[in-house]
């Protein structure tokens, strides 16, 4: 069985990676892991003698076939721990990483299983991130952004790629979850501001930084 370090590397290569074919910078996986890049060089090479990843030096690491498999897995049980914890435990969902980040590593396969079939066979996790299927298939849509999307056309949310405490608490206070229908009333690239009119409530002011954080697509 893989340990948590390798589980966790492996986990972010893939997220660093767009979906693990992509080479990552050392520094990009160090910063991402919150270490030194000597320990994530050195991390990097054992994945590779293990067959887990190929290691270019100078240019950076990819996951092999085996590697991406298994981060795959972790990546699921991750997000399925998330929607559990959020839509049967009621935690708050800008709570909820950390804990995913313990019980995806202790979570067998069948209770995984059990989990999935509990909450419905979900295609995403509460903040819209496709959750990976059984057999390691995972949503590749690329959407569009409100920092990018078409002006004065009804939207709707679909994921928040900044998962901080901060943020999500301020997206929840807005009404800005995955599912929510919005528009962009103005988009000053000057300024750096977009003005958002969520389908109910105020108009509401957003830099560009954070608009750039929530994808959406054309309401139906």
């Amino acid at each position: 069985m893989a340990t948590s370090t390798v589980e966790n590397y492996l986990k972010h290569i893939l997220l660093l990676s767009e979906g693990g074919g992509e080479l990552v910078s050392m520094g990009a996986l160090a910063t991402s892991l919150s270490v030194v890049p000597g320990t994530a060089t050195t991390m990097v090479k054992a994945l590779a003698d293990s067959g887990h990843v190929e290691h270019r030096p100078r240019q950076g690491v990819r996951l092999t076939a085996e590697g991406r498999r298994l981060a795959l897995s972790v990546l699921r049980k991750h997000r399925l721990v998330e929607t559990f914890l959020v839509t049967v435990l009621k935690m708050d969902w800008a709570a909820v990483h950390a804990e995913a980040e313990q019980l995806e590593h202790a979570i067998s396969d069948e209770v995984l299983d059990r989990l999935d079939a509990l909450l419905g066979h979900p295609d995403t996790d509460p903040h819209g991130d496709p959750i990976p299927s059984r057999q390691g298939k995972i949503n590749s849509q690329v959407y569009a952004t409100l920092a990018t999307c078409a002006v004065a056309k009804p939207l709707r949310l679909v994921r928040i790629t900044d998962q901080s405490a901060e943020f999500l608490q301020f997206a929840e206070q807005n009404g800005l979850l995955p599912g929510a229908t919005v528009h962009v009333a103005d988009r000053n690239l000057a300024a750096g501001l977009i003005t958002l009119k969520p389908a109910k409530g105020p108009a509401l002011a957003l830099s560009l930084a954070a608009a750039g954080s929530i994808l959406v697509q054309p309401a139906r």
